[in-house]
């Protein structure tokens, strides 16, 4: 870990635990500054809280309103989930405190060199490839991933050396709170209009996407998806070298798709239908993994092997089992339309979609294309049911079927299914009506198929 000095006797509040929070907090003590957390949920409930208490922490628990800042700070480090435009934050911009997020926290520390990957879809999948592929066959260190992924990106960058690789999945929630981050290869995966409930415009989501490469200089790789106009066009803010990759062949600058084989700048590297996991969308994931493999130096046989043996990340067009002719796939991190459009497209056979959940204000009519190409009936659950059918109706899907939630739409499903089809849990929503995040639903997804079937997860 850098020995740095930035944040030594400074006064900081930490506005937010969960794992963001806590190992912020833990950072920032270690690095010399006198730390504040504070957290709306009560102590009893409140693992983090109760650890950080126990440790010596000042730990402020409960309702974080706007004299919450009374005591006087020289920093904020907010967890990313909390929006910009709640009391607090309102207050602290008011006051001219500086707002980071724990990705600031992790790259002013780490000694590994950074991958970040950012992008609406397939930012996990796309970091898992890349980590895989980097730390196949390694002759020093390792690649180790962290960040939006589930991992803390602020713990591992106090164990990673200069000897390692750190890839990091980062969120347009972390990345606002950046101002000098800066990696040395920066992925853009793709840009749809999401979290604007958070971002509040499409363009202020696009501003905070594009801040992974505000740093980045001549030295360093943007390696960006070249198969929409916007996210071109939008390469060109970028000081670093970019690296395009295309599935619609639209350059051969860097990866790419022609005639159903993978090349990077005119090598080719395996077929697109070796790609274990399913789907056009993760060609595109697979495409810009070899982009960065090829760019750090790593073999067409390492590619290879990754590619050809990945079976998916947990939760995103993750296999389950096959059954009586049937396969399920749990693809529960699909929280808005696109990912599930793409989930669709990466089925040839007829698909029986469960699909709902948290209400964010907007109606499913572009779903209707995909619904009509793909899916043979529907299971609907959550606050956004009623505006499906709509979608499904449109389509004209005569099967349409409610269900309290995805697991109790496990055994509806299976009814309304033939053998060689394909039962998908694929939202197209957030989780947050009825679960407590994306991973519960899908796990409750997964333990329905089980007890329905009798056999276990495949992993």
């Amino acid at each position: 870990m850098k020995q740095i000095t930035t944040y030594a006797g400074k006064k900081v509040l930490v506005l937010g635990l969960a794992k963001s929070g806590t190992n912020a907090a833990k950072l920032l003590k270690r690095l010399g500054a006198t730390v504040t957390v504070s957290d709306v949920q009560p102590l009893a409930e409140n693992q983090d809280a109760q650890e950080l208490k126990a440790a010596g922490f000042n730990v402020i628990l409960g309702e974080q309103t706007p004299d919450l800042l009374d005591a006087g700070y020289d920093l904020i480090v907010k967890n990313p989930g909390i929006p910009y435009d709640v009391p607090v934050v309102k207050r602290a911009l008011d006051l001219k405190l500086p707002i980071i997020s724990e990705m600031e926290l992790t790259g002013e520390v780490a000694e590994a060199e950074l991958v970040a990957v950012t992008g609406s879809n397939g930012k996990t999948t796309t970091t898992t490839m890349i980590q895989k592929m980097l730390d196949h066959d390694r002759q020093a260190g390792h690649a180790v991933y962290a960040g939006n992924i589930g991992v803390p990106a602020s713990k591992v960058a106090q164990e990673v050396t200069d000897d390692d690789t750190l890839v990091l999945e980062v969120s347009s929630f972390m990345l606002v709170g950046t101002t000098e981050f800066h990696p040395h290869i920066a992925v853009l995966t793709n840009i749809f209009s999401n979290h604007l409930d958070y971002h509040k415009t499409r363009a202020n989501y696009v501003a905070a996407k594009m801040k992974i490469t505000a740093n980045q200089t001549a030295d360093d790789y943007f390696v960006v998806n070249f198969d929409n106009p916007e996210w071109r066009e939008l390469s060109k803010q970028s000081a670093a070298k970019v690296v395009p990759f295309s599935r619609e062949d639209n350059s051969q600058d860097g990866a790419y798709e022609a005639d159903g084989e993978l090349y990077f700048r005119g090598e080719k590297i395996m077929a697109a239908s070796d790609v274990k996991v399913p789907g056009d969308h993760n060609i595109e994931n697979a495409l810009a993994a070899i982009a960065v493999a090829k760019i750090k130096g790593v073999s067409t046989a390492a590619i290879v092997s990754v590619l050809k043996t990945f079976g998916g990340v947990r939760h995103r067009t993750q296999y389950v089992l096959e059954a009586e002719g049937r396969q399920y796939y749990n693809d529960s991190k699909a929280t808005d339309m696109e990912a599930t459009e793409m989930a669709l497209k990466g089925f040839k056979a007829p698909v029986v979609l469960l699909a709902g959940g948290l209400d964010r204000g907007y109606t499913f009519e572009k779903m209707v294309p995909a619904f009509k190409a793909h899916v043979k009936a529907i299971v609907l659950f959550g606050q956004t049911a009623k505006l499906l059918e709509d979608a499904a109706k449109q389509a004209g899907i005569k099967t349409i079927k409610f269900a309290e939630n995805a697991e109790a739409g496990v055994p509806m499903a299976y009814q309304l299914s033939d053998p060689g089809d394909i039962i998908l849990l694929s939202p197209a929503n957030a989780s947050w009506d009825q679960y407590p995040n994306f991973e519960v639903r899908g796990d409750r997804f997964i333990k329905a198929v089980e007890n329905l079937t009798g056999k276990q997860e495949e992993k």
